[in-house]
């Protein structure tokens, strides 16, 4: 099982990360530097990472559970977990050349409107995860321990 303190500081992380690039690009001319496209590129990489820990050792777990409440969860989780990283590839691909490490912005305030949209997806799962899914887990671990 992957470690709480793992999963709340990659949360961190991703949210630290988010905030600073929302802040870089909203000034068109940071959106060419190299630092926002490192930030960005490992903003995204640190999402899908985390994503696909969750999706593997939280929801994946949880989805043989017994309880048909708590593979409802998990059902939902994934589920959410799918659409999100299909919005997140269809963002990727518009707005960054990974051939030439680089974004790629035409319309520079559908960039950062999209972008605004992207984060506050990814911060309403990281927020839904939180509240939500850890919880559920640490009951379940409890309850695990209480009966062995």
């Amino acid at each position: 099982m992957v470690a709480f303190a793992q999963l709340h500081a990659q949360n961190h992380k991703i949210t630290e990360l988010s905030n600073v690039f929302l802040y870089l690009v909203r000034e068109r001319s940071m959106c060419d530097t190299d630092v926002a496209c490192d930030v960005f590129f490992d903003l995204t990489n640190r999402i899908k990472e985390h994503m696909e820990l969750v999706d593997r050792e939280l929801c994946s777990r949880l989805i043989s559970h017994q309880d048909q409440t708590v593979k409802n969860t998990a059902n939902r989780f994934l589920s959410g977990s799918s659409e999100i990283k299909r919005i997140f590839n269809s963002y990727v691909k518009q707005w960054c050349s990974h051939k030439r490490h680089s974004l790629t912005i035409n319309d520079h305030s559908a960039f950062v409107q999209d972008t605004e949209q992207m984060f506050s997806l990814v911060m309403d799962r990281i927020q839904r995860e939180t509240e939500y899914l850890y919880p559920l887990i640490r009951k379940l671990e409890g309850s695990e321990k209480q009966v062995a």
